[in-house]
């Protein structure tokens, strides 16, 4: 028996999302940019995906951008705005727990000559509105903030921030990393004022190697991907339809009887809280178990090195992550953790 407890890493596929993707790569395996029938058909299969996801998030078409995944989504997001807005200026904000997906493009822009300002968090990894209001200034043209923290759980007010941004500063735009919060809660970009929105498929039960970036209409994004200029020039290349049809099918079915599942999970979360709780020695980190996100929880196991844990309970069939599965390999301390206050100690262990 195997206990595979790493799904914020990545998922297995949905039986309809492997179905699909085997029909697209066996028969209708045309190039969407061919004018014959088999292209046509391919063509087809990425106009339904992008019809299924603008239907999740209640926003047109034309306004989803089908990308390789979450990094090429948050890095288009973050340098392509960037760069098509440096006229209004050079300041940009975000948070001191992001993925290195934002991080690292925001080290980009500053080798570029913008202003990045990190925000600090609490114990809870929550920014501080009122430190947010503060540093958002004139020449301020994009602040980042990730919706659901991908090591913690951590839930940000998107909505406050979203208005805080737009009344302090009009022409600001908000991007959100919701790559550990969609299917998890129901995103509406413009409801919330969210400007730019990035999603990766393998979070959701979707295959790997693709994902999208919701752009409102009026937001103006520098391509970063030149050539045959497919998806209206804004993200040129062939586009991978097996993995397009397989997301767009994802995203429907994650949303399926959404209540039901979201509260199947917050119930699993709190019967694995009871159950280590029990062994003394551990602080659950972060937020109330109901106010954090259904699906992670960050344990401090005190005195076990995390990695040692790892492999111990793998030798049992139990998978866990020991911080995030982008940046595990580089053995630094967690950012995250250390940003909410945790020792060095603790970061190890947890």
């Amino acid at each position: 028996m195997e206990a595979y407890l790493d799904n914020a890493a990545t998922t297995r596929v949905f039986p309809e999302v492997r179905d699909i993707m085997l029909q697209v790569m066996e028969k209708d395996f045309g190039n969407p940019s061919s004018r014959h029938t088999k292209g046509i058909e391919a063509e087809g299969y990425v106009t339904k995906a992008v019809q299924q996801i603008a239907g999740t998030l209640k926003c047109q078409p034309k306004e989803i951008i089908l990308t390789s995944g979450g990094t090429e989504s948050n890095n288009m997001a973050l340098i392509g705005t960037a760069l098509a807005n440096q006229r209004a200026g050079k300041h940009v904000i975000t948070t001191r727990i992001e993925h290195a997906s934002i991080h690292e493009p925001f080290g980009r822009l500053e080798q570029m000559g913008y202003e990045a300002q990190y925000l600090p968090v609490d114990h809870n990894g929550h920014i501080d509105l009122d430190q947010l209001r503060e540093a958002v200034r004139p020449d301020t043209i994009l602040v980042s903030v990730m919706y659901v923290n991908n090591e913690v759980g951590a839930v940000m007010p998107v909505e406050e921030i979203g208005k805080l941004v737009h009344e302090k500063s009009p022409k600001a735009l908000f991007h959100v990393d919701a790559i550990q919060a969609f299917g998890k809660y129901r995103i509406y970009p413009k409801k919330l004022g969210i400007d730019l929105l990035s999603v990766s498929s393998h979070k959701i039960h979707g295959p790997k190697g693709v994902g999208f970036l919701y752009i409102n209409e009026k937001v103006r994004v520098q391509p970063q991907i030149l050539g045959g200029g497919q998806q209206n020039g804004m993200r040129s290349g062939t586009d991978n339809v097996p993995g397009i049809a397989g997301l767009g099918v994802a995203a429907e079915m994650v949303y399926t009887d959404f209540d039901k599942k979201i509260q199947h999970l917050y119930d699993l979360k709190e019967r694995m809280a009871e159950g280590l709780s029990k062994l003394g020695d551990i602080t659950i980190n972060g937020m109330p178990l109901r106010e954090g996100a259904p699906h992670i929880m960050s344990v401090t196991f005190h005195g076990v090195r995390s990695e040692v844990l790892l492999h111990t309970l793998e030798e049992f069939g139990v998978y866990i992550s020991a911080g995030s599965a982008c940046s595990s390999h580089k053995r630094k301390p967690s950012a995250t953790l250390t940003a909410m206050g945790l020792s060095r100690a603790d970061v190890e262990s947890t």
